[in-house]
């Protein structure tokens, strides 16, 4: 079973920083695309970043300038340094991860979520 575990959220105030952190875990093959999701209360989730197993990084129009994605020398983590805090960058946001796993010798595709960690921005 394939699990990924997020850390680093918290309060911050405005025009402050936070940097997540998100680690796969389980009998994997291989990771494609890692990234970064948000869902702010009774709005839909959005995509913030991702960034490919060839470092091809994608961000929201919202967050560029401010938020850097980066992948870990292991590969199988990810990590997101926040800049520059808004407000409306409060949410609970989510790691992702396209990946093959390995189940008793058959291989698997999954879009994997970890269960989230909560980023507030004062004003």
């Amino acid at each position: 079973q394939v699990q990924l575990v997020e850390s680093g959220g918290g309060l911050v105030q405005a025009g402050g920083s936070l940097r997540l952190s998100c680690g796969v875990s389980g009998r994997i093959v291989s990771i494609n695309r890692m990234g970064w999701s948000r869902q702010a209360p009774g709005k839909q989730r959005e995509l913030v970043a991702d960034i490919t197993s060839g470092g091809i990084t994608n961000y929201a129009d919202s967050v560029k300038g401010r938020f850097t994605i980066a992948r870990g020398s292991a590969k199988n983590t990810v990590y997101l340094q926040m800049n520059s805090l808004k407000p409306e960058d409060t949410a609970v946001y989510y790691c992702n991860a396209d990946l093959i796993g390995e189940d008793s010798g058959s291989y698997y595709y999954s879009e994997s979520r970890g269960q989230g960690t909560q980023v507030t921005v004062s004003s």
